[in-house]
């Protein structure tokens, strides 16, 4: 892993690499192509943040599937705002199927008690949460995380599809805030 990295006015240093992440990613799959073999699930990727995990994800997911996105936001800076604001909304029927929500992190639990509740609106069959990272001494919310790939400390990070001020996305790593 690479020394320390500035992003604007912060400095983070190095925290998860990059084959911790992908297995990671890898037992999240293993998982679900065993749990929804005969689902036929539709992977929700919550964009921005997901993207990285969700296409590295999908490329060993081996059972019948479709992908969606939404883009939510509830972060300026390095903290929350603590309103989920839906930007781009669902366009796929979701009636009566088993929906994955694709997580980059699950920090306060905000977005997805926000985004469980859209979908309990669309009468979907069962809703399951996988993220690549898991805050759990900050999660306060209703519905039970699936799939963890790595716990974490309360603490900001980057990288990963993880961004400060929408930069850092593009690392293959994760750094944490110094």
């Amino acid at each position: 892993m690479s020394e320390l990295i500035s992003i604007k006015d912060q400095q983070f240093r190095p925290y998860i690499t990059e084959d911790n992440i992908a297995n990671a990613v890898k037992r999240i799959s293993d998982s679900i192509n065993k749990d929804l073999a005969d689902a036929f699930p539709v992977f929700l990727a919550v964009l921005n943040g997901s993207f990285m995990f969700a296409s590295d994800l999908l490329k060993e997911i081996t059972i019948p599937c479709e992908i969606s996105f939404i883009k939510l936001a509830s972060y300026t800076g390095t903290s929350s705002t603590g309103m989920v604001t839906e930007l781009i909304g669902l366009s796929n029927e979701l009636s009566g199927r088993t929906v994955v929500i694709l997580e980059d992190i699950v920090d306060t639990g905000l977005t997805i008690n926000e985004l469980g509740k859209l979908l309990n609106e669309k009468n979907v069959k069962q809703i399951k949460i996988a993220t690549v990272l898991m805050k759990p001494e900050s999660y306060k919310g209703n519905y039970v995380v699936d799939y963890v790939g790595i716990e974490i400390k309360n603490d900001f990070v980057i990288g990963y599809g993880l961004d400060y001020d929408g930069q850092g996305r593009n690392l293959r790593e994760i750094y944490v805030l110094v």
